[in-house]
């Protein structure tokens, strides 16, 4: 039986890409565009309704949420819980606020793709780039404090929540300096170095080369200073 991740290079679904190359477990990978033409096709809505991804296929079952993917390929997949923590396992409750805290850190960085890659330069609307800017800044503060625990986000070491957190990690640094979060940056510098988050990336070009904002970083619209 075949296990198949249907993905867009480093998008949400190089959450699911990465943990399954850090399990190590044969699968399939179905890359596609960053493209309407081929994502909303009436063949990939029958797999993925939204015509998104990530979508796993395994076997009769079909997922495409990256947090329930992320459950799922634990349970299913992980052995020895080396990325998974079990039900009844003290870091259960912790482990699963990170696997869905990913979602959270990512939300104000879609907004902003929506606004710097989709909007017009004439359109765009100031004050939602500073209120995700804040947002955005706010998440990394809870995981700065976090890391002047530990290495990674539970105190057993390194995990899926780490997966789905770095992701994010690694994709905020596309609109916010990082000089206000010394941890944040040397955690995401640790996962970058991992053999599996590196296969994951697209072999062709440099990390989020698809997308870096050059417009200089949003300023606090009183003060006029830049925010993070």
């Amino acid at each position: 039986m075949t296990l198949t991740l249907y993905h867009c290079a480093e998008t949400r679904s190089m959450r699911s890409l990465w943990l399954l190359e850090e399990l190590g477990i044969p699968f399939e990978l179905v890359t596609m565009p960053f493209d309407h033409t081929q994502l909303r096709t009436p063949e990939y809505r029958k797999i993925h309704p939204l015509g998104r991804v990530p979508a796993l296929v395994d076997g009769d079952l079909t997922l495409f949420e990256s947090g329930a993917i992320a459950e799922y390929l634990c349970e299913r997949y992980d052995r020895a819980h080396r990325l998974g923590r079990p039900v009844g396992h003290a870091e259960r409750y912790p482990f699963l606020q990170w696997i869905h805290f990913a979602e959270t850190v990512i939300i104000p960085c879609q907004n902003m793709v929506q606004q710097y890659v989709f909007t017009p330069p004439e359109q765009r609307a100031e004050m939602v780039l500073y209120f995700e800017t804040r947002r955005l800044g706010k998440c990394l503060d809870a995981i700065e404090k976090v890391l002047g625990e530990r290495e990674y986000l539970l105190p057993s070491g390194f995990s899926a929540g780490d997966v789905g957190v770095g992701f994010s990690v690694y994709f905020a640094r596309a609109f916010v300096s990082f000089a206000n979060h010394p941890r944040v940056q040397a955690y995401h510098d640790r996962l970058f170095e991992r053999p599996a988050f590196q296969r994951a990336l697209p072999p062709d070009r440099g990390p989020l080369e698809w997308f870096i904002p050059k417009l200089g970083p949003v300023r606090d619209p009183n003060t006029g200073q830049p925010i993070a």
